[in-house]
């Protein structure tokens, strides 16, 4: 299951130590004007080592592009990417070869193939989404050809969070500070915090939240495929998700259903709306033309530089204090996987949804 789609699909291959990380984009439409500095900016926002409170792992994390892309468009046919590992310390990891690290993968990756790469954690590592977030630019470039756009955000770290809704934030103070939150004072109390479990050799968790703008309504299938259960296949399969709620989420369980309910009207556009938007966008399993909105919950990072107790291949209990370059937080380089992640859910639905009978997308190569 190293594929990810229907008709816009990414194969992504490489391990955190290996050669390169790199993938195969599958079902893109054809005539997409490439930004490339569009694609290098996103993979900025991911890449390690962009402030005091990531890993000091330093990699340029450049993309070069092998195929499907002509005269600075895409072609319809299969692109093909490699982003190359330049900055390894495989050393660090050489004294955990037999050793099964806590809440790692390494275990059960051992279990299963009888073989892992311990190196960085091998295929398991997070710098695995460097290919999604390629693949997720591309998606994005679509996207905004149809006025589609797609934000995330942190807006919690541990106990700290965001108490607007996401209606009354700026969202063009994302970028002004290194959580990637956009709310200056909340942002402050997050990197204080982080900053505090960092000296600790602690680590933290937190939420990225996301907001799809300009979905039309249509999008999704009414039983096994319905479109929030999509979003969260893709959510729970990023790295460190533990949790995934859209809409009113959890937190509506404790309303009635006539304070829940989302009351539909004529807009003065001529369109119908709704009054409300605790749905999140979808109902039944298909957008409803309003915004898309969900919480990505994410554990502490689970490498720590403190004593903790574990075994190795043999069974026998030994004590471990990890080395090498860790995140004391991932949420901040976690918020354009987020993002990559939805625009390729957004899209790969709308490729396979017929709209209307007026506006049929049922050929992959071909987007308005």
């Amino acid at each position: 299951m190293n594929t990810f789609g229907n008709i816009f699909r990414l194969t992504s291959f490489g391990e955190s130590h290996g050669t390169a990380i790199g993938g195969v984009i599958d079902g893109c439409p054809s005539g997409i004007l490439v930004d490339k500095s569009f694609i290098q900016n996103e993979l900025n926002r991911r890449k390690p080592g962009q402030s005091h409170l990531t890993t000091p792992r330093k990699e340029a994390d450049e993309v070069a592009f092998l195929s499907g892309i002509y005269e600075g468009q895409t072609t319809g046919t299969p692109i093909g990417f490699v982003v190359q590992n330049t900055n390894v310390h495989s050393s660090d990891y050489d004294d955990l070869r037999d050793i099964f690290r806590p809440s790692h993968a390494d275990y059960t990756y051992q279990q299963k193939y009888g073989i892992r790469d311990h190196r960085g954690g091998g295929r398991s590592s997070a710098r695995e989404t460097i290919a999604r977030v390629v693949a997720g630019t591309f998606a994005k470039l679509a996207l905004r050809k149809n006025g589609i756009e797609i934000v995330a955000y942190t807006s919690q770290v541990g106990p700290v969070r965001l108490d607007k809704p996401y209606t009354e934030l700026d969202f063009n103070m994302i970028e002004s500070n290194p959580v990637r939150c956009p709310d200056p004072e909340k942002a402050q109390q997050m990197i204080e915090l982080i900053e505090t479990i960092k000296e600790e050799g602690d680590t933290i968790g937190g939420v990225v939240s996301c907001v799809c703008r300009g979905v039309p309504a249509g999008l999704g299938e009414p039983v096994f495929g319905k479109l929030h259960a999509a979003l969260g296949n893709a959510m729970l399969g990023i790295n460190a998700v533990k949790g995934f709620e859209y809409g009113m989420g959890f937190e509506g369980v404790q309303y009635k259903g006539s304070e829940m309910n989302d009351a539909f009207y004529l807009r003065q556009d001529g369109k119908i709306g709704a009054r409300t938007n605790h749905s999140g966008g979808i109902q039944g399993g298909i957008s409803n033309g309003e915004d898309i909105y969900f919480r990505v919950a994410f554990k502490p990072v689970a490498t720590l530089f403190k004593e903790q107790t574990t075994v190795d291949k043999d069974g026998a209990e030994i004590s471990l204090k990890a080395r090498g370059r860790h995140d004391p937080c991932v949420l901040s380089r976690a918020v354009p996987v987020v993002e990559a992640m939805a625009a390729m859910v957004i899209l790969d639905y709308y490729l396979f949804t017929n709209i209307s009978p007026q506006t049929p997308y049922s050929h992959p190569q071909q987007i308005v």
